[in-house]
C-alpha cells in the first residue's frame, strides 16, 4: 500500500486531553517518524508537530480521532505527491 508523508499540527488547550491524546498517538506510534511537542505557558496551550509515513486511510482515521478530542485543533500538511 502507498504511504504519504504529512505533518500533523496540534494545539491543545484543554489539559484534559492530554491522556487521550498521548493515547492515540501511541496507537498509531508504528506510523510516527517523530513527534515535537512545546509548552506555552504564556498562552496556556501546548503546541505538537507529528510527522508521519502511513497510507492515506491510516492519517485521516488518526486526524479524525484527534479532531473528536475536546479542546485540541489539529491540522494536516501533505508532501506535494504521494510517494
Amino acid at each position: 500500500m502507498e504511504t504519504r508523508i504529512a505533518v500533523i499540527g496540534i494545539v491543545v488547550e484543554e489539559e484534559e486531553s492530554v491522556e487521550l491524546l498521548n493515547d492515540i498517538l501511541h496507537e498509531y506510534r508504528q506510523h510516527i517518524i517523530g513527534r515535537m511537542g512545546i509548552p506555552y505557558p504564556k498562552k496556556q496551550v501546548s503546541i505538537i508537530s507529528i510527522a508521519v509515513d502511513a497510507p492515506q486511510s491510516i492519517i485521516s482515521a488518526l486526524t479524525g480521532k484527534i479532531g473528536k478530542l475536546k479542546g485540541i485543533s489539529s491540522k494536516t500538511a501533505y508532501q506535494g505527491k504521494q510517494a
